[in-house]
């Protein structure tokens, strides 16, 4: 009976051995998967930069830089170029964009989060994420025949495309992006600070603006600056509903064009590798990288200024 017992303690420890050196040797696997998943991530960064910097500096031994980052007018054909009318066109765009998303998405958040019913609130986010969802060639073409015909009815002077337009179209495409971060955001504040406040007498309105609001301020601010990333690199409805005139000026009725918008233009051209006006495209994409790289710094550093911790 011991040695029939023996022999099966044996064959137990001996499954057990194989599955232990069996997960051991899983685990070394799917390290390797993840490491693999993490270089190529990093390396496909470096080569993005890389590429950037190498056709640019190309191109930036032909131009000044002093002319590139000050000039006032953007026409490669003519070898002029200011990047400063395309800069202006993005940021009109941007201004726009967060000027109607930011109180509207900040709006929809807090009623969402604050004074919504379940049954609301699980009706109107998967709403939120399926707007989430539509391709942005959509919202361009939404901008063309819907948005720009009702801007030229009120303003008669206005272009056919304008910045208004894309700046309409582009805030509510970040829309869902502000609302649904926002929206987690306040959620997640503590319900102790809720009670807190109701226990001193504070009303519905005083707990969700001069509390909820205030806490979550860290994450309201990172979801608008999430949204302002994006607002900067879209492409495809800003090529749609802004135009193709590089100008500088404040008018939200003129036709405009963003960096983005060029370099769309420029590679769906026939313009000859190598040549100077090809290598518009790499400095144009860089100024837009290290433009959105500065505004990642500045939201880190806004953050690090107003994040609120809990215990």
């Amino acid at each position: 009976m011991s040695s029939i017992l023996s022999t099966a303690d044996k064959r137990i420890l001996h499954e057990e051995s194989a599955s232990r050196i069996w997960r051991k040797r899983l685990e070394a696997v799917i390290r390797y998967v993840l490491m693999f998943c993490a270089g190529v991530s990093v390396l496909t960064t470096v080569g993005i930069v890389v590429l950037l910097l190498f056709e640019s500096l190309q191109f930036f031994g032909e131009v000044s830089i002093i002319e590139f980052l000050t000039g006032t007018e953007w026409a490669p054909q003519n070898q002029q170029f200011g990047i400063l009318p395309l800069f202006c066109g993005t940021m009109l765009v941007t201004v726009g964009a967060a000027i109607v998303a930011v109180p509207l998405g900040l709006g929809t958040a807090i009623y969402l989060s604050e004074y919504a019913t379940p049954l609301v609130r699980e009706t109107v986010k998967p709403a939120l994420e399926i707007l989430a969802g539509v391709p942005s060639v959509v919202f361009g073409y939404l901008a063309i025949i819907v948005i720009s015909p009702f801007i030229r009815d009120r303003f008669p002077s206005a272009d056919p495309a304008n910045a208004a337009a894309a700046a309409i179209v582009v805030g509510f495409m970040i829309l869902p992006t502000i609302i649904s971060l926002s929206e987690d955001v306040l959620r997640s504040v503590p319900r102790s600070l809720r009670e807190g406040a109701y226990a001193l007498g504070a009303t519905k309105y005083d707990v969700t603006v001069k509390v909820v609001v205030p806490a979550a301020l860290s994450g309201i601010v990172a979801s608008f600056l999430l949204a302002v990333s994006r607002a900067i690199g879209e492409t495809m409805a800003v090529t749609l509903a802004a135009g193709g005139t590089p100008r500088i000026t404040l008018n939200p009725l003129e036709s405009i064009q963003t960096m983005t918008a060029y370099i769309v233009q420029k590679t769906a051209g026939d313009n000859p590798y190598g040549t100077l006006e090809y290598r518009t495209i790499f400095a144009v994409g860089l100024t837009l990288f290290v433009s959105t790289m500065l505004l990642n710094l500045a939201a880190q550093w806004i953050l690090s200024r107003v994040r609120e911790k809990y215990e």
